[in-house]
């Protein structure tokens, strides 16, 4: 009974795998990988490449954020005068201690050297190759200063480009007596022309001044005053020039 059994199972099993052997081959086709990726695949990716993207966003706003540390004060000279900026760019000085044009922004530029930017114009205050001062809007060699503490505990502030070619004395931001920016090859460190007393108000974080190339600087000579002679006009104060028409009026008036 057993052998008919498994005699009956042998011959079941052969005629199904004559069966299986004569149908046709299926072609089998893998499913493709469905566009919904998993998190192991392609989410990944696009994980890291957000992360890099955002990282890099963040180093960019890194980068403009303010890091230099300076003051907004008030420069008073010792001739009883604080260092002004008019709405035209002029400079002079005002014996007014509230006024807006004496606000300057003191921005750190390098060791002991400082920017001077007017907080009303924002124009950098700057010396030519001539010792003038004048005011620029962008940021150039000329507007660099050097800060130096003097004995009676002023301080004086030079040029960082210019100064006496055949001494090498430098040239100094000043103020005569009646608060009239002065020449810097004129103004002496020695004198109060040159002192000058910061009084803070507040410390201010800033960006660092992109620099600009003053254009073609020649080297520096030792500025003398304007000849009558000459067809171009003198440099006045805030590197203004001054017409010729204006000073021959001026000259021909009687004295009374």
């Amino acid at each position: 009974m057993a052998a008919a059994i498994a005699s009956g199972l042998i011959r079941k099993k052969r005629e199904a795998r004559e069966q299986h052997v004569d149908r046709p081959p299926q072609n089998r086709r893998r499913k493709s990988p469905s566009k919904n990726k998993g998190l192991c695949n392609g989410n990944l990716v696009d994980i890291f490449s957000k992360v890099r993207i955002f990282g890099l966003k963040k180093r960019r706003l890194r980068r403009q954020d303010p890091k230099l540390k300076g003051i907004v004060t008030r420069l008073y000279c010792r001739q009883g005068y604080y260092l002004q900026m008019n709405s035209d760019g002029s400079l002079d000085g005002t014996k007014d201690d509230n006024s807006n044009s004496s606000l300057f922004n003191l921005i750190p530029v390098g060791l002991r050297v400082v920017a001077i930017q007017s907080v009303m114009t924002g124009l950098y205050i700057a010396m030519n190759g001539e010792g003038h001062l004048y005011t620029s809007e962008l940021f150039t060699l000329e507007c660099k200063f050097k800060e130096s503490v003097f004995e009676n505990y002023y301080v004086i502030y030079s040029s960082m480009l210019y100064r006496q070619q055949e001494s090498g004395r430098a040239w100094f931001l000043g103020l005569n007596k009646e608060g009239q920016a002065m020449k810097g090859n004129r103004v002496k460190k020695t004198k109060p022309a040159a002192h000058f007393l910061p009084k803070p108000l507040e410390v201010a974080m800033y960006r660092e001044p992109s620099l600009h190339d003053v254009g073609e600087i020649k080297a520096p000579k030792t500025a003398v005053p304007p000849n009558k002679n000459t067809t171009e006009p003198p440099v006045m104060n805030g590197g203004k020039p001054v017409s010729k028409s204006t000073t021959t009026a001026t000259s021909s008036r009687p004295h009374t």
